[in-house]
């Protein structure tokens, strides 16, 4: 197993990680979570980064990446959609797109072919990790002693905000998912 397949193989080992971190719902747990997600999010970017540069693409890699994202992605955005920061429809809207394109993806590895991930694909990863990374920073101020006072000023604000890139995940997921199956 070279290392961009092991890097693959850590993000799912983080996501299990990071569920438990938020489910426990502190401070300290969703820093940790915040850090954790910034660690398997940059696994992402360097297993694909190192495999293009080092000539290490592999056929596990191919269908292994794509899987490690969406166990990470739907892992968290289920937690999430758990402790009341997303909505439910936002996580299943996205949770049946990233089913059909998974399952569509080992039906043609049974077929013979494998599908790499497309621009759109990965377009949609990259608002998925930001729009992540703002709801975990959120969870991070509301908790945090030092934001405490200016917090509750701007919660209303930072709540629309969340809201918006949520909303934007799920239009770019959507328009994947369609882009997706057009191609293949």
């Amino acid at each position: 197993m070279n290392l961009p397949n092991v890097l693959t193989m850590s993000r799912i080992v983080l996501a299990v990680v990071l569920v438990f971190l938020l489910e426990e719902s502190s401070p300290l747990g969703n820093i940790l979570a915040a850090i954790v997600f910034t660690v398997a999010s940059l696994t992402d970017f360097y297993d694909g980064h190192l495999a293009k540069t080092k000539g290490l693409v592999s056929d596990f890699g191919k269908i292994m990446d794509p899987i490690a994202d969406k166990i990470l992605i739907l892992s968290t955005f289920g937690v999430l959609a758990h402790i009341g920061m997303i909505a439910w429809w936002m996580f299943i809207v996205i949770a049946v797109r990233e089913v059909l394109v998974t399952a569509s993806r080992f039906w043609a590895m049974a077929h013979g072919r494998i599908l790499a991930a497309e621009r759109a694909g990965k377009i949609k990863t990259v608002v998925q990790i930001v729009a992540v990374s703002v709801i975990l920073l959120y969870l991070v101020a509301q908790q945090s002693e030092f934001c405490s006072y200016w917090f509750y000023n701007v919660q209303r604000i930072w709540l629309g905000i969340n809201y918006g890139m949520m909303l934007a995940a799920v239009m770019v997921t959507v328009y994947s998912g369609i882009d997706y199956f057009r191609k293949s």
